[in-house]
């Protein structure tokens, strides 16, 4: 006696060894025997061997017309034997009623399953839902097939081009553009970033960085309602300083100005001046909510997107000839000794008499210049900056004074081994299109101009930070615990100390134009000025507000995004540069070993690669490299070893790299693999504020 049976949703066949009242013991085709409950038999029979006998009834389900079966079947429930005797004939052979078993139990949308072996119509209405449902599916995996035919043959499908950075970085896996590129990337044996290239569906790699970042970062545009910049409704006093201010030629958002008096009097105040959209701006108010929005200004070469609109930043930036706005802060030293003295903080207007553009000053202004009164460079250096020499000269040896005594807290000196790269695109006026000329030039790490606006940056985001963790108003600080490797610069709403830049804290609050966390911070600073003691219950972001945390986890995720645009855009800038330039040669030095080579830095660009053929070589071993593949698209470059120049040096900058690399492929989500359907505060940065 054989028996068929269902188990775990699928029919077995078997010989019954022995039967009791509840259950039987069936021995399978494969000798293997199971205990059967009797309620799971279907079916006896004992003539065909049950392997055979499924085998007749698969192919002979396939013939059946399930329309016609629907017709015929018994209104109400039924069981599969009695279907097999309306659709066949009166007496059905054992296949026969198997194959009745396997068609109905094949076909859902026809037929619902009512308990073991047995069935019922599905109602009409629902039928032909279903039915339309199966057709739908089966055009749209005609579609997909046909999609990814085109795609394998080297052509981009409109619609697979007009979802191209959703399918590659966030994916409807269910979408059939998505599973056009999957099919297709599976059969070319292709990655499907390097099918889509091939396919034409990206028109330039420069096109391609840039849509990729607005569709996960500004999916609306970049463009900003039509907002107007509020007025701030203070008197406030006209401060009785001369302040300029030091910044690039196409820095727009002058957020920072400085000034000093009392030259030669025995006590020196410098004044720190910071652009005062807080007293304007109202936390919640429409621009606020841009401002939030966005967390910061994002820069990329030859271009950016401002956190604010541009008559927004007009109103408050530290123009020349404009008494402007300003939380200042007045720091006094003793000019023989520069002994701090003391500090005070004021809400004010400022006249601003120069803004500065250290590109075009850097070459006449040097340590010679600035340190003896008799000391000329080559030309004369321009006016204003050449009225303004007692200012800078006394800028320049606080500067240095303050290094020296962060260094000591540091523990060790900054590391200005390497230069800072500037880029400059050429051949368009408006936004790149990646067909610019580009000229990257250097600019060494603490030049005179930078070291005197980053040190007094420093000391005020540190004066400022120490100020309101005394009255316990609570801010977005920048700390870091220690030095020690893997301890990195963290984001919080506590004063704790800085290991990198030796200060006790650090709350980033004098770029409020391009910096979220600078304007909120500014808020708490204005409170403060105005109230004192009381300023935390006066300040609007109260001890443990959810708002303030919340502000910082957004703040900490945006601004990691956008710098990594912009040093993935330096990138391939650099990468254009080698085309542009024919550079094929390339000296570098080794930083850090890779399981198949090592990765390199160039000299004289600001790039990092892999290389092959570094058996041998330790960490800053200086070679020179053949570049043997460039891609502008996943920004990998890989070269190999052509000589070694030189073995490091003891204590070489390479030996104490913490520089976070960018290389490697693109990150991409789509898997062709899957089953079914379904920058960091330096201890010296080039420009802190």
């Amino acid at each position: 006696m054989f028996v068929l049976f269902e188990e775990a949703g699928k029919f077995l066949g078997g010989r019954v060894m022995s039967e009791a009242e509840s259950s039987a013991q069936v021995e399978l085709d494969t000798g293997k025997r199971v205990k059967v409950k009797a309620a799971n038999i279907v079916l006896r029979f004992d003539q065909t061997a049950p392997a055979r006998l499924l085998e007749d009834a698969r192919a002979l389900a396939a013939t059946i017309e399930l329309d016609l079966a629907w017709e015929f079947a018994p209104e109400g429930e039924f069981a599969f034997a009695e279907l097999a005797s309306d659709y066949f004939n009166a007496n059905p052979t054992t296949v026969q009623q198997a194959a009745a078993l396997l068609a109905l139990y094949e076909a859902p949308h026809y037929f619902r399953r009512a308990g073991k072996g047995r069935f019922k119509k599905a109602p009409a209405e629902i039928l032909q839902q279903a039915l339309a449902a199966i057709e739908k599916k089966k055009a749209i995996q005609a579609q997909i097939d046909e999609w990814a035919a085109e795609l394998a043959a080297g052509r981009c499908p409109a619609p697979v081009r007009e979802q191209l950075y959703r399918i590659l970085f966030k994916p409807d896996k269910n979408a059939p553009e998505y599973k056009a590129v999957v099919d297709a990337a599976r059969a070319t044996h292709r990655a499907p970033l390097a099918l889509l290239e091939a396919a034409g569906a990206i028109d330039s790699p420069y096109e391609f960085h840039w849509k990729r970042f607005l569709f996960e970062n500004f999916p609306k545009g970049t463009g900003f309602a039509s907002l107007q910049a509020p007025a701030i409704a203070d008197e406030l006093p006209l401060a009785s300083v001369r302040a300029f201010s030091i910044d690039d030629s196409h820095t727009t958002e002058i957020d920072d100005a400085l000034s000093v008096q009392g030259l030669g009097s025995g006590s020196v105040t410098l004044g720190i001046h910071i652009a005062a959209p807080g007293l304007a701006l109202t936390p919640d108010s429409p621009l606020d909510q841009v401002a939030r929005s966005r967390l910061s200004t994002v820069y990329m070469p030859g271009h950016k997107i401002t956190m604010l609109p541009d008559e927004v930043v007009n109103a408050y930036t530290l123009e020349e000839g404009r008494d402007c706005p300003a939380v200042s802060l007045y720091v006094r030293f003793d000019e023989a000794s520069l002994e701090l003295q003391g500090s005070e903080t004021r809400l004010e207007r400022v006249p601003i008499v120069s803004n500065l553009r250290h590109d075009k000053l850097d070459a006449f202004i040097s340590r010679d210049w600035l340190e003896s009164a008799e000391a000329a460079p080559p030309q004369p250096v321009p006016e204003p900056a050449a009225s303004l020499r007692p200012e800078l000269s006394f800028l320049w040896r606080l500067a240095q004074h303050l290094k020296a005594q962060r260094e000591v807290a540091r523990g060790k000196p900054e590391n200005f081994n390497r230069p800072d790269y500037t880029f400059r695109l050429e051949g368009n006026d408006g936004e790149p299109d990646g067909s610019e000329k580009v000229r990257i030039s250097t600019r060494q790490r603490g030049a005179p101009l930078d070291l005197i606006v980053s040190e007094a940056m420093i000391l005020a985001n540190s004066t400022w930070g120490s100020w309101l963790g005394d009255l316990g108003v609570p801010a977005l600080y920048r700390s870091q615990a220690s030095l020690a490797p893997g301890i990195k610069v963290r984001m919080g709403t506590k004063s704790l100390p800085h290991a990198g830049l030796g200060v006790k804290s650090y709350a980033w609050s004098t770029s409020p134009l391009r910096r979220y966390t600078d304007l909120v911070n500014q808020w708490q600073i204005i409170a403060a000025a105005r109230h004192g003691k009381t300023a935390a219950l006066a300040a609007h972001f109260k001890p443990k507000d959810a708002a303030l945390f919340s502000i910082l986890s957004a703040f900490d995720a945006a601004y990691s995004t956008y710098n990594g645009y912009q040093a993935a855009m330096e990138r391939f800038w650099t990468l254009r540069y080698l085309a542009q330039e024919g550079i094929t040669e390339i000296e570098a030095t080794i930083i850090k070993d890779m399981p198949n080579g090592a990765l390199a830095r160039a000299e004289t660009l600001p790039l990092v690669f892999g290389l092959t053929g570094t058996q041998g070589l330790a960490r800053g071993a200086r070679v020179r490299a053949r570049l043997e593949s460039v891609d502008e698209i996943s920004l990998d470059v890989h070269a190999a070893v052509l000589e070694r120049l030189d073995a490091p040096e003891a204590g070489s900058d390479a030996e104490d790299d913490e520089e976070e690399v960018v290389a490697g492929p693109l990150a991409i989500a789509v898997d062709v693999d899957e089953q079914g359907d379904g920058p960091a505060d330096t201890a010296a940065p080039a420009t802190p504020s």
